[in-house]
């Protein structure tokens, strides 16, 4: 893969790397537990994460890229990647959930083939504490699926 010139690289986040990671891109899932990092990297340089909550289903969650680094294909990689690894381990599908009012997240995740499970809408308001601190929402969230074959 590359963005610009420079190739990138899909891998797990491992400790040495947590405090790199965290600082451009945060890591607000990153003491739940059930779950792990793929970061995109740019030689020692973080670009962006997402993260597989392993349940099951497992979830794709906590896509984000450095806004300098945007509409390079990043985001459409990370879910590959996650995707990838929900198969090797023997999971038939991969859930996630998407902000009503998220166009540019809606549309990158109906290009990467999901689709909605027919859950009702749910709205999350309060606040929600994260390893990052407390974080105020107020969202209606879609659930979405995608076969994995």
């Amino acid at each position: 893969m590359s963005v610009g010139a420079t190739a990138w690289e899909i891998r797990p986040l491992v400790l040495q790397d947590v405090e790199r990671v965290g600082t451009v891109l945060g890591l607000a899932r990153l003491d739940t537990g059930y779950g792990y990092y793929l970061v995109a990297w740019a030689g020692e340089e973080p670009l962006g994460h997402a993260y597989l909550a392993l349940g099951d289903p497992p979830e794709l969650q906590d896509v984000s890229v450095r806004p300098e680094h945007r509409r390079r294909g990043i985001a459409s990689a990370l879910t590959r990647a996650v995707e990838r690894e929900s198969r090797a381990r023997g999971f038939d599908r991969l859930r996630l959930t998407v902000g009503i009012d998220n166009a540019p997240a809606q549309a990158l995740y109906r290009r990467c083939g999901y689709a909605d499970t027919g859950i009702p809408p749910r709205r999350v308001r309060g606040t929600i504490l994260l390893r990052t601190g407390p974080l105020e929402v107020d969202e209606t969230l879609l659930t979405w699926e995608k076969p994995l074959k």
